[in-house]
């Protein structure tokens, strides 16, 4: 209620990347205040429940209600995530060197729809600003996902050398790592989804990963690719054969789309990626289309289109092990994790169902 009735009506009347920065600012300088990390807890944390807990990439998930990438593009704010109810988060999307993005205005609310459209193209302070930040953290609370992608003028036949390089700066800090490849705002990006550019990025990036765990002395920690919601059929069972050859640990599905059907707000003209409730259903069949073209063998992270605890629990009977909430958190709050977290559980216990881990797939099954 707190967010609904007063912060919301007042971030809402500013420009959208405003509030979208006072937020993250907010939150950094928060953690250092004393008690205020407390508070937040008390206010929004998420207790634990055993029926939530999942293990996956042999990293423990309390709930498996995480943060997508894009929210806190320079990890200023990580461990204030945990103390608002997160299960798991992801920071970035990060690239080798920092670069302004695309030119504002460049993020806009579609308030009837429900939905953001972006075109940030990846606005960030670089992966040796990012490095120092979570080095200065210490140990996670909860995992925290780094997402990585390339410069703007990095071309795609050297794309790999800029993934190669943020694993290098950030491998240290990171739980699991995703590869961003599907951002419609960085140009050419998303070819590198198709044909031999994925199987020589992939190849790269799982070699160097290996070689960052040899100079370790740990097992490898888990990559992941990020796919975006508008492949053909036939482009999506190239893109998931690839990645199941490549040895990578798991797919979020998906990005944010280019599509606009439906849409009642005049901001859906402008140019970019779009978040939120319009993307519920396409983000869901294309959880449920690569699960079922992996065999359910390759992880997912559901991501697109979440408000509510049945679009979570969706998600995860169409095969994701874990799902991400961006857009909802804009227009909902903080206190929607609460809401997710009960709202799983009860329709856990509707199912028969002890784990959520029981429910992961289901809809093949039945």
């Amino acid at each position: 209620m707190l967010y609904t009735k007063i912060a919301k009506p007042y971030f809402f009347r500013m420009d959208a990347e405003k509030a979208h920065h006072m937020v993250i600012d907010g939150l950094h300088t928060a953690r250092r205040v004393p008690g205020v990390p407390a508070v937040m807890r008390a206010m929004y944390g998420v207790a634990e429940a055993k029926e939530l807990e999942t293990s996956l990439f042999g990293l423990r998930f309390p709930h498996p209600v995480g943060l997508a990438a894009g929210l806190d593009k320079n990890a200023k704010a990580v461990d204030m995530f945990a103390n608002i109810g997160f299960g798991f988060a992801e920071v970035g999307t990060v690239t080798p060197k920092g670069q302004a993005g695309n030119e504002q205005p460049r993020l806009f609310r579609l308030p009837s729809d429900e939905a953001l459209v972006n075109r940030m193209g990846f606005n960030n302070d670089g992966a040796a600003a990012m490095a120092e930040r979570l080095g200065r953290l210490g140990r996670h609370r909860i995992p925290i996902a780094v997402n990585i992608g390339k410069n703007k003028t990095t071309p795609n036949e050297l794309a790999h050398e800029d993934y190669r390089a943020c694993l290098r700066q950030l491998y240290t800090y990171g739980d699991f790592f995703v590869v961003n490849i599907s951002s419609p705002n960085t140009p050419d990006l998303r070819a590198l989804q198709h044909g031999d550019e994925l199987k020589l990025l992939l190849s790269a990036v799982m070699e160097e990963s290996g070689a960052q765990a040899a100079k370790s002395g740990a097992a490898r920690k888990p990559v992941l690719v990020k796919i975006a919601p508008d492949m053909s059929a036939d482009q999506l069972g190239y893109t998931a054969e690839t990645i199941v050859a490549s040895g990578v640990d798991g797919i979020i599905a998906t990005n944010t789309t280019i599509g606009r059907d439906g849409l009642r707000h005049p901001n859906a003209k402008e140019t970019g990626g779009l978040s939120g409730k319009p993307l519920r259903e396409r983000s869901t069949e294309i959880v449920r289309e690569v699960y079922r073209l992996t065999g359910g063998r390759l992880p997912i992270i559901g991501s697109g289109g979440i408000f509510t605890a049945s679009d979570a629990y969706d998600k995860i009977r169409a095969g994701a092990s874990l799902v991400e909430i961006y857009t909802a958190l804009i227009y909902r709050g903080p206190e929607l994790l609460r809401e997710l977290t009960e709202g799983l559980k009860a329709l856990l216990k509707k199912d028969g169902y002890t784990s959520i881990v029981e429910a992961i797939g289901a809809d093949h099954r039945s």
